[in-house]
């Protein structure tokens, strides 16, 4: 009914233009209550969007399944990444070596035949079942006991460090994730109104009342808001990949995530946040347990110089006469055999060896230091990040959004009075919609670089843990450095 009134009405705007025929035409709709659905669905300032409610994007945009919280996310992180697995068995495989260390040597036991004549194998025969023990003196063994407790404490930082990798890339991946999920709803306002837009467009181009370029002015906007939701779309896409293959599940299917970015934005401190770097990092304790275990090194060349003690204990049987002139003598009989020999460090005193394990100490004394300085250029270039992500957040939410937004609500109020026309309120409609997804990539940056400060600066959840190696890259690095 409203359609025929409205087509009827067109005829009497003939004489004042396209824009005052699209203005008419539009502020009829709103008359009806058409535009006032559109203008639901328009981008509401940071302070309103618990006050009002906007219309669902379309089902085709909604990720399926049930909503997931960062904590859900966390624990199927922490159950299924392999790499935490690893670290666990680094420290378990390092334990095995600190045990096999300080094992004594096996004895030996065997059996000695001498004076075995061919012609009388059993006139003068000596035979003997002997042991043979090595003892190692000097403390060697508790000494290589303790160098290989070090690597243990190195394979237990390794896997704290691994863990806080594992929740760092999950936290800025859920972030992204949750940023992505706003853009595609923004994205899929905007486009529905432009796909309004048209259809009004392509009414008054029927009727006579629009030009042909007019109309492919708005359909090219419609295209561009189309595009922009499927770039959202995929955007989306390829985070929850991501993040399905740091969980370890890489059947995870996207759905709705629980949270809000402009909600509890972290103000962090510059000199807190590296004193607790300083004090806490995972990489600065497993320098610290190198320094530890190249000190044990050194002890235990030093001990290399004391010889070890060899003991030789046998009983056997020995078949040779005591008295060969005198008939029917008797044979020597049992016998026992025992040898105890010190192996002396003449030329050997492991010379190269204490010389190379001092130098590996010092090596390892300067990597604590190398550690400290790198985690604070890393620092430095992060917090600098951060804080430029968060003054541009807050100039958005406190600036540049409101002012949008009041541009396009006076541009909206206008076209209602027929002040102004339906392009100048698209134009300021796009830029609304632009600054709220400028807006919210200045909030999943700020968030970013939050995790990675308060996470100690670690990331690569799917880098090989410790001193392992790992055949290839890791592209996930590069997302998680946004």
């Amino acid at each position: 009914m409203h359609f025929i009134f409205l087509r009827a009405e067109l005829f009497n705007y003939t004489k004042i233009g396209l824009s005052g025929a699209i203005s008419a035409v539009l502020a009829m709709l709103m008359l009806t209550g058409q535009l006032q659905v559109m203008a639901q669905t328009s981008v509401l300032m940071p302070a309103q969007t618990s006050q009002q409610q906007t219309t669902n994007p379309p089902d085709r945009n909604l990720p399926q399944g049930q909503p997931m919280t960062l904590a859900d996310l966390e624990r199927m992180a922490l159950e299924g990444n392999p790499t935490l697995a690893q670290a666990e068995a680094a420290i378990r495989a390092a334990e095995g070596r600190r045990v096999q260390a300080g094992l004594m040597p096996n004895p030996v036991i065997g059996y000695a035949g001498e004076e075995l004549a061919f012609r009388a194998i059993g006139e003068k025969s000596e035979h003997l079942g002997f042991i043979e023990q090595t003892i190692p003196l000097g403390g060697k063994l508790s000494k290589s006991r303790r160098i290989f407790a070090q690597e243990k404490a190195q394979s237990e930082q390794d896997a704290v460090a691994q863990k806080q990798r594992i929740l760092n890339g999950v936290r800025i991946l859920y972030y992204r994730a949750l940023g992505a999920q706003q853009l595609v709803e923004v994205r899929t306002q905007l486009a529905k109104l432009a796909r309004e837009a048209v259809k009004i467009t392509g009414e008054l181009f029927n009727v006579g009342q629009a030009d042909r370029p007019d109309a492919a002015q708005i359909r090219i906007e419609a295209q561009r808001a189309e595009l922009d939701l499927m770039m959202a779309e995929n955007e989306r896409d390829q985070v929850w990949q991501e993040l399905a293959a740091v969980i370890g599940n890489p059947f995870l299917k996207p759905a709705p995530l629980v949270g809000e970015l402009e909600k509890g934005l972290p103000a962090l401190d510059q000199a807190a946040m590296l004193d607790q770097l300083l004090a806490g990092s995972p990489e600065i304790k497993r320098a610290q347990a190198g320094v530890e275990r190249a000190k044990a090194s050194v002890s235990r060349a030093k001990a290399e110089v004391a010889p070890d003690l060899f003991l030789r204990g046998g009983f056997g049987y020995n078949r040779e006469l005591l008295e060969k002139e005198i008939p029917n003598a008797r044979r020597t009989g049992p016998e026992a055999q025992i040898e105890i020999g010190l192996r002396i460090p003449l030329w050997n005193r492991n010379q190269g060896g204490i010389a190379a394990a001092g130098a590996e100490l010092e090596m390892a004394e300067r990597e604590v230091r190398r550690v400290e300085l790198m985690l604070r250029a890393r620092f430095a270039a992060s917090f600098r990040t951060y804080l430029n992500a968060m003054r541009v957040a807050t100039r958005y939410e406190q600036q540049i959004v409101p002012e949008a937004q009041s541009a396009y609500d006076t541009y909206l109020r206008n076209f209602r009075g027929m002040a102004a026309a339906y392009p100048q309120v698209l134009i300021a409609q796009r830029t609304l919609f632009q600054v709220r997804a400028e807006y919210v990539e200045a909030l999943v940056n700020t968030w970013q670089n939050a995790v990675l400060l308060r996470g100690y600066l670690l990331n690569g959840a799917l880098d090989a843990p410790g001193g392992m190696t790992m055949e290839g890259g890791n592209p996930a690095n590069d997302n998680q450095e946004r």
